[in-house]
């Protein structure tokens, strides 16, 4: 743990704030849940995720997508990639782009493909890599957006056909499922 130097004091109603430059940091939004956890005489927040208790499951279930679509699969909560298998693969931990934190907000589907003039959305911040198709299922349980399942092609002129976009619903719905 990292010391910032920062003293806050607890108010009558036992709330302490964050500071902004802190949130910001961590890409604690408000509305955003917070774990607790405690040991001994230190108390530790941490951004909770649902999604990240399924690591496992996200692990294997990305790599099953990708089996079945041969395209690039990604499983990501609202702030970072969390698992993901195929060609030009992401590393897990990338925090993700403006654009996706806005597909996120909007918890609708979107669907480009650069052939046909749509805008593909950069996954990651600084991302790298040239991709020509790409599909983003978000994925949402009793309202709130958990995260998404996203496929990519690296590959010019491939297209994402209309399977592998029901399997990308499925398997979203699938995670969500083990929330509801």
């Amino acid at each position: 743990m990292k010391a910032t130097g920062i003293v806050r004091r607890i108010d009558e109603l036992g709330r302490v704030v964050i500071p902004k430059e802190i949130r910001r940091t961590l890409r604690i939004k408000e509305g955003d849940p917070l774990e607790i956890f405690t040991e001994r005489d230190e108390l530790m927040l941490k951004k909770y995720s649902p999604i990240a208790t399924l690591d496992k499951f996200s692990e294997t279930t990305a790599k099953s997508l990708n089996d079945l679509s041969g395209l690039l699969t990604v499983i990501c909560d609202t702030d970072e990639i969390l698992s993901a298998a195929g060609e030009g693969k992401r590393e897990v931990g990338r925090h993700l782009s403006k654009e996706m934190d806005k597909v996120l907000k909007d918890r609708r589907s979107y669907f480009a493909d650069k052939g046909e003039g749509g805008k593909i959305f950069p996954v990651t911040e600084d991302e790298e890599g040239d991709y020509y198709a790409q599909l983003i299922i978000p994925i949402v349980s009793s309202g709130d957006c958990l995260g998404a399942v996203v496929l990519l092609s690296v590959k010019e002129g491939v297209k994402i056909e209309t399977s592998a976009i029901k399997l990308a619903q499925l398997t979203a719905e699938m995670l969500a499922n083990q929330f509801d």
